[in-house]
């Protein structure tokens, strides 16, 4: 597996293309894509029913639900791929049906698979796709941005599966993208070729690109997007930070430890929950509670092993919104 990726994004914005990128997205001060009661239907089928939603410049975007849940044909219509049956989508200030050539020349698409030509090296497969945009990221500054630099000049056939990864995102963004969508863009990595693709995502916000991400895995979603929606039967259940999603900021906080040498009776508080010596507590108040918890146990010398305080985690709040179906 290769290394780290290095950060190059100081020599990197210095490119004319990026900088003639920014100036476009200054003119351009309309959201990125608005979505606005968008319904898709196949004959008696649903699969998109009244869909809404903004994407700024510069945000990540993520996409969560279960398979059919309509992540897939939001994005087709969104990428110009797929006709809605009712409803607006705006990106870039275009009608993406219109599939106009600005427009796609605007956007970068990295599929959840692709192929790409075996015999040709990193460097070769970058110019063979950049040769097609008018507007292109320089094939150097973009093989360090993807973490390709030791392998500038090896056949696309000896790479590993993460490499090819890499590959694929930079031929999603050789033509300098204002917008890219990254379908399912870890699936299948290992821990830490999964992480070393984060590092990508996070050049690209670094660069001011907006992403709209589908994904799989919540801590992905975690830690890469600023905004999370989670669609559920062709329907957006819940939308909002990965922290705040689903009321999980102020949802209730858990306490639990457990007690070695004195008695669950003896506790200052009665606690929510007994398992033998493990108790555990809810409460909208856990510094109080702590406080008088942890007071009462330095008191009589003893300790509360294993004490921990959490909240729901973002997969707690997304099966509680998709009745427990796994994304």
């Amino acid at each position: 597996m290769a290394t780290a990726f290095p950060n190059h994004l100081p020599e990197i914005a210095q490119c004319s293309g990026l900088c003639q990128s920014a100036m476009r997205r200054r003119r351009d001060p309309m959201p990125v894509i608005s979505v606005e009661n968008l319904t898709k239907s196949y004959g008696d089928v649903e699969a998109v029913r009244g869909v809404s939603f903004v994407l700024e410049e510069g945000e990540v975007f993520a996409l969560l639900g279960p398979n059919g849940a309509g992540k897939t044909t939001i994005v087709e219509i969104l990428e110009g791929y797929r006709s809605l049956s009712s409803g607006t989508a705006s990106v870039l200030g275009f009608d993406p049906a219109e599939n106009q050539r600005t427009f796609k020349e605007r956007i970068g698409i990295v599929l959840q698979e692709s192929s790409v030509e075996r015999e040709l090296t990193v460097r070769e497969t970058i110019n063979t796709y950049g040769a097609a945009y008018p507007q292109r990221l320089d094939t150097g500054q973009l093989i360090d941005i993807v973490g390709l630099g030791e392998k500038a000049d090896a056949r696309v056939k000896t790479l590993s599966g993460g490499q090819k990864r890499r590959l694929e995102v930079a031929l999603g963004i050789v033509g300098d993208p204002d917008l890219i969508f990254l379908d399912e863009p870890t699936t299948g990595f290992d821990p830490s070729a999964r992480r070393q693709a984060w590092e990508v995502i996070g050049n690209l916000t670094g660069l001011g690109k907006t992403i709209l991400l589908t994904t799989h895995y919540m801590d992905e979603a975690q830690t890469l997007a600023d905004r999370v929606a989670v669609i559920d039967r062709g329907l957006i259940v819940a939308e909002g930070t990965p922290d705040t999603l689903g009321g999980r900021a102020t949802a209730r906080a858990e306490v639990r430890f457990t007690l070695v040498d004195r008695s669950v009776e003896s506790l200052p508080v009665p606690p929510a929950l007994i398992d033998g010596s493990t108790v555990e507590y809810h409460t909208d108040d856990p510094t109080t509670l702590l406080h008088t918890l942890t007071g009462w146990a330095v008191e009589r010398n003893t300790l509360l092993n294993g004490l921990t305080v959490s909240r729901p985690s973002l997969e707690d709040i997304y099966l509680g919104l998709t009745d427990g179906e796994s994304p």
